[in-house]
């Protein structure tokens, strides 16, 4: 009898001991993820200067879908880095941004959810209701989930959603009581992380080497300044509304969400504060303005 109690004693006191290690490295990753945090918003702090419309609409309490358009590379760290002390997001990703290390690491503690590449011949069939079904989790827990409709970034002054069905199916199943955030997202058009910069996909490392260099060799504060706009609209009525048609509507809705303000011309921004004005010109391989 005696030894049953010691048995059973010496158990509580080994698995309150693994729920307190548990605790402690949920804690560390935590004040880990804080620190980077502050960190990292510093740095964009010193590139690109960031004005936030309708941020009040993140700190309600329920789960919200956000669909913001796709400049360029870049846009997803200032939303993730300006939406941190909202609650954060839970980004929907390519595959590929685990496979690099560090990203691989933030991905995982924000819960991202990886989506297979959208290639000709080589795409998982299912894994738009894969994908979905874990969108609708993270949405019912009261998370805050962001995906891009395009699925790639643009290659001209306004946004196309084309024929993508990823944002569309996520808003046809809908949660109850989630709201579905548009966000209009404007100054990225003619970053290095843009196409617009040499009408080229940007190697996402490629680039920022670049950009960490372009940082340092200006002493990081006189780095010369971009200015971006988030601009966050409550969009559920209509996108729930249009959902209830079919794709082509309901993408040609967020198109129309999406450049209200007409179409963007590609901005160059000189990269270093001792060299005069950019004189870089458009690449003659991407769209004009036909307006």
């Amino acid at each position: 009898m005696k030894s049953s109690i010691m048995d059973n004693s010496v158990e509580e006191l080994v698995m309150e001991n693994k729920n307190n290690t548990q605790l402690t490295t949920q804690q560390k990753s935590s004040l880990t993820i804080k620190i980077c945090w502050y960190f990292y918003r510093f740095i964009l702090s010193r590139r690109y200067k960031t004005i936030i419309i309708g941020g009040e609409l993140l700190t309600t309490g329920c789960g919200k879908l956000i669909l913001p358009n796709h400049q360029s590379h870049i846009d997803p760290q200032i939303m993730a880095i300006e939406t941190f002390n909202y609650g954060g997001v839970v980004p929907v990703v390519a595959e590929r941004f685990f496979k690099i290390p560090v990203i691989r690491y933030f991905l995982k503690a924000w819960g991202a959810i990886g989506v297979s590449e959208i290639k000709p011949g080589n795409r998982d069939i299912t894994f738009i209701e894969r994908m979905t079904e874990q969108v609708k989790e993270s949405l019912r827990e009261g998370k805050n989930v962001i995906i891009y409709p395009s699925g790639q970034l643009t290659d001209q002054g306004i946004e196309k959603i084309y024929n993508k069905q990823g944002a569309f199916a996520l808003v046809s199943n809908l949660p109850e009581d989630v709201q579905v955030l548009g966000v209009r997202i404007s100054g990225l058009w003619g970053s290095i992380w843009s196409k617009a910069w040499d009408g080229k996909q940007p190697h996402f490392l490629l680039t920022y080497v670049k950009a960490i260099f372009i940082l340092f060799a200006n002493l990081i504060i006189f780095a010369p300044k971009r200015t971006v706009h988030l601009e966050f609209v409550d969009i559920t009525e209509n996108a729930i509304k249009y959902s209830k048609t079919d794709r082509k509507t309901f993408n040609l809705f967020l198109e129309s969400f999406y450049n209200k303000n007409g179409w963007e011309e590609a901005n160059y921004i000189k990269h270093f504060f001792f060299l005069p004005k950019s004189t870089r010109k458009y690449p003659a391989n991407l769209k004009t303005n036909p307006f």
